[in-house]
């Protein structure tokens, strides 16, 4: 019984934009660095993430499928950055309430905390009604969530996730974190095909970190993910921005592919970690054909000013602000905003039919 509610709580945070379109929001690593735990730290010993968000969440907030690559684990305390995360609960409600409604969960830093973190992890987010796939307790809830069907408006989506590995810790039984095997990933491919999905999306840790190119063994993949029936391809891991291309291919059957993220909010601080970019895709269905009608990218950089005596961490949509100008509201000091964003475009610059987005995009 209790499945049947959360999926019908599910399908209601998915909210509509319009009746034709869905929008889907893709964004990059949130990490939970020493220094973030530090800052959302309050004077009475709780934690607060809202500030981070405060800028982007209008962002969030203009499509109906939000997710992210949660880089975290929810283990309890005590809370602890690099090399083995757990960040405090409040980053995932803070998360949830600035919009976000879909986490997928793996990546190298899935198992950090063993058994007790990756499972904790999956509750919480549970209480809080995300979406979430690529990590899972048993055989059980493997079954049940991957893949991970999602409907909204009438648009259904398979959601698939992988990662490269779990930095040499081993999974135990009955845990189950799914590993980027050919083998494995064309059975689940097959079975999200069977369940007449309009589009297939998988999420992928992968790639050689802070690289701004993608590696031949993330071609060779992407590659293969086409050709067993993925329609859109996410990847994360290397913690800068890598290139993104919207291609039509055999038969008219489109591909995207966006190779990296990179860092969405983090303490990262050096040439290209400090910011990450952010995909939207819009899909639209007519007579049983669903088709990708606009894709676009939005740069963001993370603002790390001190206020009241603590470093704050503000994710920006840079490509906005460059074009538009900063809001008064907002802290001041653009010369690292300038300075990734020229970075950054550079990255882009290979892009196939994915251009930045300056205008028109939603903000406070």
């Amino acid at each position: 019984m209790r499945s049947i509610f959360l999926f019908f709580i599910i399908l209601l945070s998915l909210r509509p934009v319009n009746s034709q379109d869905v929008s889907l929001l893709f964004f990059g690593d949130i990490m939970g660095h020493g220094g973030q735990i530090e800052s959302a730290r309050q004077s009475d010993g709780t934690y607060d993430y809202t500030s981070s968000f405060r800028y982007i969440e209008p962002t969030f907030r203009s499509a109906n499928i939000v997710t992210g690559n949660l880089e975290v684990t929810f283990a309890g305390p005590p809370y602890a950055g690099y090399p083995a995360f757990t960040s405090p609960d409040a980053l995932g409600k803070a998360l949830k309430n600035a919009g976000v409604n879909t986490l997928v969960t793996a990546n190298n830093h899935s198992y950090d905390k063993g058994r007790r973190g990756m499972e904790r992890t999956i509750d919480i987010l549970e209480e809080l009604y995300f979406v979430r796939t690529g990590t899972f307790k048993d055989s059980a809830d493997f079954h049940v969530n991957n893949p991970k069907i999602i409907e909204v408006e009438g648009i259904r989506l398979a959601l698939l996730n992988y990662t490269y590995g779990t930095n040499g810790i081993m999974v135990r039984q009955p845990n189950i974190v799914n590993h980027i095997i050919h083998s494995e990933i064309a059975e689940h491919l097959q079975k999200a095909k069977s369940l007449s999905p309009d589009k297939i999306i998988v999420f992928i840790h992968w790639g050689n970190e802070y690289q701004t190119t993608p590696s031949p063994a993330q071609k060779e993949t992407a590659d293969f993910l086409f050709s067993q029936g993925a329609d859109i391809i996410i990847g994360s891991h290397p913690h800068v921005v890598q290139p993104m291309h919207l291609l039509n291919e055999v038969e008219g059957k489109e591909q995207l592919v966006v190779y990296s993220l990179g860092n969405f909010v983090s303490n990262q601080r050096k040439d290209y970690t400090d910011g990450g970019v952010m995909v939207r895709i819009e899909l639209s269905k007519n007579d049983s054909i669903t088709s990708i009608t606009k894709a676009e990218h939005l740069l963001t950089w993370v603002h790390t000013p001190f206020e009241n005596g603590k470093k704050q961490y503000y994710i920006l949509p840079a490509s906005v602000y460059s074009e538009q100008g900063v809001p008064d509201f907002v802290p001041h000091g653009w010369e690292g905003m300038n300075s990734y964003l020229k970075k950054a475009r550079e990255v882009m610059k290979i892009n196939h039919n994915i251009p930045e987005i300056k205008e028109e995009w939603p903000l406070l």
